[in-house]
């Protein structure tokens, strides 16, 4: 009977559905065990054999899971806002939810065809209104909290007023945009404008004036991760920083509780380690610097404040307010050109771009120990939001500054006296200090550093600072606040009216503020965000609802906010809507929350390590700490896969200044001799480095007669392992693997191609091996003759009990260690074993049909069903290895003559060396190295050596 994949594959895929085999519900019961995957934001492109990477290896997990008895979670939905859909609005009219559902169907049809154990009852897009009353609800929370630096949680914002209303701003420690101070009379005697400005500064959802990457082109501020090279990814127009009034979210206030939530996942440490550099936290000392020739000073953040007297300049942050107060008339000119330029480059590429540029403000500090003139200077390697945005530069002791110092030709003054300044000196942290002022220059009060460790200077340097009021102790973070508004159509709208300028939220039980309809999805010509053409887009708050603007009096009808909410607003909290996506009435419901708690297994991308992991690690916190989640890391353990690679094809056209003639191509293996031309070609009619020709010339008309110059008969392409991408025609649709080879031949091949976590080429010339493997496993039921059913009740050799044993130990350990690529190497080991063996054993046969079910569910749900078997294979038990199977009854050992290893003997795995040695010098081939040589001794090393000393 033929292995007919096709057959077998629809006919299970059909049943799980109408079964509702993957459907679970909570089961107090059974232990649970939450399986996730970074849920997809769906492309018009649709999946390439990349993107199934990480799902097939969660999959894998979770059916192995389930097998051992859990009751497992593993859901899948859409991230289905954004800015793709929305710009293939404009340029159609098409309406983005029209575009988006036509391409989350066409993603469920690849994902089912490729046979996931995914429970589709749980399915959530962002862009439901059903799903996004949630995000809503959750910002609306957000902006009527503030964090609590003593408790170290979020709290009601009435807390906060009532402590106002009593106090002022007496005795508070939370979480602020920037210090204020103020007394309870003062507070009292505020209007509510003025009141909601002042709780602006502290609540966690806020808006606030910040610095955005500002995309005219798409009318629209961008992620980091949106920009390239000054552009925009989508559509390459001109990126600009540009400070706007943006709603934030607070993450900053949770940095060290994100910090300290790392020491309790099971994460790789490089992802942790990544995470700690974004939150960045430094400890060190704010100090105040007198401008020369003013009456005001600036502050400055440094984690060194014991370098004060290597300081020879200060820098400031293109975007700081500083820099307007500090740039003399002689060199605003100069100034204004270089801000112009820095505008241009993202944070993110200031941060990792190492080039050196800058410019001198005119105007000089003065170091608050020594008295000197320091010159300040503006520089793109600072950043606003870290610390103050303005540093004190030691170039002898930090490798940017030194590079600064050496272009700008400033001065470098080392710390310790006839020292050469070199790399290996920056930033150290160990020795002893001969730290004294330029020679002449007289410090404050005599301070001095001399011959103290760095450690102990450090903190003699903090402790004067703050005695003398020169600043004080800081603990800082490179965190920034998340800017939280994008100005968009295809997007979450803010449940968000404004009243006297102010923002206020509308009613809860209203929720969700749906997005309205508009006709176009451009900004408007008033360079309003896209809503701005919504007619009826207005909040009446005596009614409670949405009206015509036509009817805004400022008095009860009010306008709506225009921006809309980020991609990542849908995907910070979407894990937790899947425990309990029904629910009308709550996020998730307490019973659901505590049934499922969190996430066992994470599966996804490393391009989410910063953003993503961060927004809802803190989203998650912050809905901890108002006892909507039960546990406050929402991740246990995360698995990045790595990326699957294009296998490109190219083509070579010779070079002809003829353009008349028809295009010729020359084989690979030819190309030498011409002058000639690599085209990429798709790979699609590429077979085993096979051009076909026919399907070439019927692929871009320009090549429709084209001529070809062979070599043995046949065009030979070339290739190259590249990112996989539609421009270099690489992209292999996983849809054609599953027509030619079947679903479980590229759930195997795509594990088998490496370890999960690595990158590796695609290569389609590799997939056949995994497809003749899968004939061969269904050989071992089917006689491929006869098609007569071969397992029976005959017993089990010990051999063939080994073989399976062995392979149930060695795929439980793997699937643990997530070695799926061995696991399937271990089962193609097995089978050829068990062909050898002649094993038709039933019982042997049943376990490995299990163990092989979560690679290869379709295989082996007919070959369970075949062997007699009723339900499905995944309502059955993982097999167990018995060690008894697994133990050796002989050990084959190498015997060797003065060292040198000259045959080999099998012995009894329990023979003593007594009769080790005697069947060693029974053996009719040692005679020939002893050859009448006197035995000096014999040296047995257990089960693996026996050494004969002659002389």
């Amino acid at each position: 009977m033929e292995y007919n994949f096709r057959e077998i594959e629809k006919k299970w895929q059909k049943q799980w559905a109408e079964m509702k085999t993957y459907q679970v519900t909570e089961d107090k019961s059974r232990e649970k065990f939450y399986v996730l995957n970074m849920f997809p934001y769906p492309s018009g492109a649709g999946l390439h054999v990349g993107h199934p990477l990480g799902y097939i290896a969660s999959d894998i997990y979770a059916r192995y899971k389930r097998l051992m008895g859990y009751n497992v979670l593993n859901p899948m939905g859409y991230d289905a806002y954004g800015l793709p859909a929305e710009q293939y609005a404009i340029q159609t009219g098409q309406h983005p939810a029209i575009t988006t559902a036509e391409n989350i169907s066409r993603y469920r049809s690849q994902l089912d065809k490729i046979g996931f154990s995914f429970d589709w009852n749980r399915e959530v897009r962002t862009c439901e209104p059903k799903y996004y009353k949630w995000t809503q609800w959750a910002f609306q929370k957000m902006f009527n909290s503030f964090y609590c630096n003593t408790c170290q949680k979020a709290q009601p914002i009435e807390k906060l007023i009532e402590h106002f209303s009593q106090k002022g701003t007496e005795g508070l420690d939370v979480a602020q945009s920037e210090e204020m101070s103020f007394t309870a009379a003062e507070w009292n005697a505020m209007s509510e404008k003025e009141q909601q400005q002042v709780l602006m500064n502290y609540r966690i959802a806020y808006l606030g004036e910040t610095m955005v990457n500002w995309c005219a082109g798409l009318g629209t501020v961008l992620a980091n991760d949106e920009v390239v090279d000054g552009v925009s990814v989508r559509g390459g127009y001109p990126v600009v920083q540009k400070k706007m009034m943006q709603w934030c979210l607070r993450v900053s206030a949770y940095a060290q509780r994100l910090l300290d939530g790392l020491d309790t996942v099971d994460w790789t440490e490089s992802l942790k380690e990544t995470q700690r550099n974004w939150i960045g936290r430094s400890e060190g000392t704010e100090m105040q610097f007198k401008v020369a020739g003013q009456d005001w000073d600036f502050t400055i953040f440094t984690t060194r404040a014991d370098t004060i007297f290597g300081v020879t300049f200060m820098v400031l942050a293109p975007e700081s307010e500083l820099v307007e107060k500090l740039t003399t008339p002689e060199q605003k000119a100069e100034v204004d050109a270089y801000i112009e330029r820095t505008k241009k480059r993202t944070e993110r590429e200031r941060i990792s771009d190492r080039s050196v540029t800058g410019v001198f403000s005119g105007s000089y500090a003065i170091n608050p120990f020594t008295g000197e003139n320091i010159p300040i200077w503006i520089s793109d390697y600072v950043l606003a939001g870290y610390g103050t945005g303005a540093i004190m530069a030691v170039p002898a002791h930090d490798s940017r500054d030194y590079a600064f110092a050496k272009h700008f030709g400033l001065e470098i003054r080392p710390l310790i006296e006839g020292c050469d300044v070199s790399e290996e000196s920056f930033d150290a942290k160990e020795g002893t200090v001969c730290n004294s002022p330029k020679s002449g220059v007289e410090t404050l009060d005599g301070f001095s550093l001399n011959g103290l460790s760095v450690k102990e200077a450090i903190k003699k340097t903090k402790e004067f600072v703050t005695s003398h009021n020169m600043g004080r102790v800081k603990v800082n973070y490179r965190l920034r606040d998340a800017i939280f508004s994008r100005q968009r159509y295809w997007g979450e709208p803010f449940p968000v009216y404004y009243k006297d300028g102010m923002p206020y939220m509308i009613s809860e039980d209203k929720l969700p503020l749906e997005l309205p309809e508009i006709d176009q999805y451009k900004p408007t010509e008033t360079g309003e965000p896209p809503l701005g053409h919504a007619k009826k887009w207005a909040w009446d708050t005596e009614k409670n609802e949405v009206v015509d603007k036509s009817l805004i009096d400022n008095k009860t009808i009010f306008p709506l906010e225009l921006n809309t909410m980020p991609g990542f607003a849908g995907s910070s909290a979407y894990y937790l809507r899947y425990m309990d996506p029904h629910n009308d009435n709550a996020l998730v419901g307490e019973e659901a929350d505590h049934y499922w708690q969190n996430v066992d297994l994470y599966v996804g991308g490393t391009e989410h390590a910063t953003g993503h992991l961060i927004y809802s690690r803190f989203w998650n916190k912050f809905l901890f700490d108002l006892g909507v989640s039960c546990q406050e890391e929402p991740y246990k353990k995360l698995v990045n896969q790595g990326m699957i690679q294009g296998r490109s094809n190219f083509v070579y056209r010779v070079n002809s200044d003829d353009h008349s003639k028809k295009p010729l191509f020359v084989s690979l293996g030819l190309k030498d001799k011409y002058d000639v031309t690599p085209i990429h070609v798709d790979v699609n009619i590429v077979h085993g480095d096979v051009l076909d020709t026919e399907a070439f010339k019927a692929w871009r008309p320009e090549y429709n007669d084209a001529e070809f110059i062979l070599e043995d008969g046949k065009y030979v392409c070339g290739w190259a392992i590249e990112k996989m991408s539609k421009s270099m025609f690489n992209v292999v649709n996983p849809d054609m693997i599953v027509d030619k080879y079947g679903a479980d031949t590229l759930r195997l091949y795509e594990m088998f191609l490496g370890p999960v976590e690595q990158s590796k080429p695609w290569d389609t010339n590799g997939i056949d091996g995994c497809h003749r493997f899968l004939k061969k496993f269904w050989a071992l039921f089917y006689d491929q003759r006869t098609g007569e059913f071969l397992p029976d009740q005959s017993e089990p050799t010990p051999e063939q009990y080994k073989s399976v044993h062995k392979l149930i130990k060695k795929v439980t350990q793997d699937i643990e260690q997530f070695s799926y690529n061995t696991s399937i190497s271990a089962f193609m080991i097995c089978v050829n074993e068990l062909h050898q063996l002649k094993c038709h054993n039933q019982a042997l046969l049943t376990d490995v049909v299990g163990l092989i079910a979560p690679f290869a569910p379709h295989i082996a749900e007919e070959l369970w069903q075949a062997l007699g078997n009723s339900g499905s294979i995944f309502d059955a038990c993982w097999p167990e290895y018995n060690e008894k199977y697994l133990v050796e009854s002989t050990v084959q050992m190498g015997i060797a003559f003065n060292g040198k290893r000259r045959f080999e003997m099998q012995f009894a795995a329990d023979a003593d060396n007594a009769a080790i040695e005697q069947a060693v010098m029974a053996d009719p081939r040692t005679a020939k190295y002893i050859d009448g040589k006197q035995i000096v001794k014999v040296i047995i090393v257990p089960k693996r050596m026996v050494n004969v000393v002659v002389k």
